[in-house]
């Protein structure tokens, strides 16, 4: 529901369909969930650099990136843990409709609210990847102490020690990076999308 009165959707003169057309390749949104220091930005930042070398359209939306703009004003209470999905969600939905491939990485630790985006979205736009880490190896792997701030009560609502983690049900990728090298991860992803239709990707025999 809009606040605001006496407006009008627009449509473009050009389609989403016409743009994938244009871009050789579906839009979709990847939407990395997990602990903090899961490795939800790690991955999502390499699988579009290898789309980026196939000639690829992606681009990334990072949790702390989007929190210094479009998200400064919101904290980290369940409400704005919401609110926070809820912006990004709809900025892409406009990627998705621009015909580019988004990667998302999010804690977005709130089951209903990964799947309001997935519901905002058309049927086949929204691919859920769980980064599903274990908590010791993110905590092992938190370069800025956060979980230790957490643990010793200096952060407050912090997920995955004193605020819950909702994890997904039926996500289309599962990855475990305390189990797979970095580029074992990036495969799983850019098979998906292949196997998927998604996008054609160059065998290393055409490169």
């Amino acid at each position: 529901m809009t606040k605001s009165e006496n407006i009008t959707w627009h449509h473009s003169q050009v389609s989403k369909e016409q743009r994938q057309a244009l871009n050789h390749h579906k839009s979709v949104v990847l939407w990395f969930t997990g602990l903090s220091g899961s490795g939800k930005s790690t991955i999502a930042n390499a699988v579009e650099k290898a789309l980026f070398d196939q000639q690829i359209g992606s681009y990334v939306l990072d949790g702390d990136n989007m929190r210094f703009g479009l998200n400064s004003n919101l904290g980290f209470s369940a409400e704005d843990r919401e609110e926070n999905i809820r912006r990004i969600g709809e900025v892409a939905k406009l990627f998705a409709d621009a015909g580019v491939i988004t990667l998302t990485a999010f804690i977005s630790p709130y089951r209903a609210d990964r799947d309001k985006v997935r519901e905002n979205l058309e049927a086949d736009e929204f691919i859920e990847v769980f980064v599903d880490t274990p908590l010791e190896v993110c905590e092992q792997r938190d370069v800025k102490q956060l979980y230790a701030k957490a643990r010793r009560g200096e952060i407050k609502g912090f997920t995955g020690i004193d605020a819950p983690y909702e994890a997904p049900l039926n996500p289309e990728i599962t990855i475990d990076t305390s189990k797979q090298p970095l580029a074992d991860s990036v495969k799983q992803v850019l098979t998906y999308l292949a196997d998927h239709n998604y996008v054609s990707l160059a065998t290393a025999d055409e490169n």
